[in-house]
């Protein structure tokens, strides 16, 4: 079953602008325990909301016995915590220095307990604010804008095979299916430090849709099948349950998370069309 979230209605922070946000988790049909988390935060204090913006992360735990559910949960705790604490207006520095935090906080809890040593998590961040969206990303998780019915990896998968692609050894169609597709190389919690990603700010743009997922969406569901699912669903709730229950229904061997935000003209589609937001909302276990 697809795992709900707690929703209330909220107006976005771009001027002229509404953004809507649903976040979907599930275990798949193979493994037993859910390793993956998410979470959605719109502050309910303006000055923080004009300052930070709305902010959206999904991150994909590994490791032994519980400990991926444990690296992924404090990724979402802290990422999102350390943006809004952070001083200063410089919002796209401070997401990349809080996920870069987040590392050394997870590296430190692993290594203080001996049951999650080597624990690790993906982290793909996603804000948005003033009319531009800016991410931070470690790992395979992806963000994607779709635009016109199309989707753009915004992302870029630190991974074995996307190395391969990028040299040219192999295409992106065969590292779908390639031995190593797992194989990541960069990931929260396993080092003391390591390099974040940046995405630089994205002017948005009304009808902009931002999808964050875990690799057990997109192993299973090609980019073109993405755009489709978020172009032809009634909401972005809608789009969610069914791009997960697509992957389910090609043999969901992962756990699969989807957050998705939508940005809509203030005040311009129809009540049926504006699905609900939320100030804060994770994606519940």
């Amino acid at each position: 079953m697809v795992k709900r979230t707690r929703t209330v209605e909220a107006a976005g922070d771009v001027p002229q602008l509404e953004i809507v946000a649903s976040v979907r988790t599930d275990k798949g049909c193979v493994r037993e325990i859910n390793e993956d988390s998410g979470r959605f935060v719109r502050p309910s204090d303006p000055a923080l909301l004009s300052r930070k913006g709305a902010l959206m992360i999904v991150a994909d735990g590994m490791g032994g016995h519980s400990a991926g559910e444990v690296a992924s949960q404090m990724a979402v705790e802290q990422v999102s915590r350390l943006y809004y604490e952070a001083a200063g207006d410089d919002a796209p520095a401070a997401l990349v220095a809080a996920v870069a935090e987040a590392n050394r906080r997870i590296h430190a809890a692993s290594q203080a307990d001996e049951n999650k040593r080597g624990m690790g998590t993906t982290c793909t961040a996603l804000a948005l604010r003033g009319g531009a969206a800016f991410a931070a990303h470690v790992g395979d998780s992806r963000l994607y804008m779709l635009r016109g019915g199309e989707a753009y990896q915004l992302s870029e998968d630190h991974s074995h095979v996307m190395e391969l692609v990028r040299h040219g050894l192999i295409t992106k169609e065969e590292a779908r299916t390639h031995e190593d597709k797992n194989v990541i190389l960069r990931a929260l919690g396993t080092t003391p430090e390591v390099e974040v990603a940046s995405v630089a700010p994205v002017e948005v743009r009304a009808g902009d849709f931002f999808l964050l997922s875990s690799d057990g969406l997109h192993d299973l569901v090609l980019d073109e099948e993405i755009g489709r699912a978020v172009a032809g669903a009634g909401d972005v709730h809608a789009a969610c349950e069914q791009l997960i229950a697509l992957a389910k229904e090609r043999g969901g061997h992962d756990n699969i998370t989807v957050g998705l935000i939508g940005v809509v003209a203030a005040g311009g589609a129809a009540a049926g069309e504006r699905p609900r937001t939320t100030r804060e909302v994770e994606a519940v276990r």
